[in-house]
């Protein structure tokens, strides 16, 4: 299996004692375990973003689960919550996808 660099160093950095830690491990490695197979099936970069989406929903929603709950414990509003989840998922989902892209050229 093919994991980026950028994404190895996400995975070696995140905490792993706290929920957002172990909700961002979960949904990387779930991104991560997605790679190999669209590769072998030739997907498009839309239908890999689509392939990745349904099969890491229930990451997904454990991470942006994480992240809600521990902003508003920091005190920041729901909006800006919602707002940093949103963020964070679109970081993983943007990185991994260009990984997809890059791997998925014609050598």
């Amino acid at each position: 299996m093919i994991v980026s660099a950028a994404l190895a160093m996400m995975l070696a950095g995140a905490p792993s004692a706290d929920a957002v830690g172990v909700g961002r491990k979960d949904f990387s490695k779930c991104l991560a375990a997605q790679m190999q197979p669209s590769l072998e099936k030739k997907l498009t970069a839309g239908d890999f973003q689509s392939a990745i989406r349904k099969a890491c929903a229930d990451k997904e929603a454990a991470f942006r689960a994480a992240i809600v709950a521990q902003d508003k414990a920091d005190k920041m509003s729901d909006k800006d919550a919602q707002a940093d989840a949103d963020d964070q998922i679109a970081e993983y989902v943007d990185k991994i996808t260009a990984e997809y892209e890059e791997n998925s050229r014609p050598s």
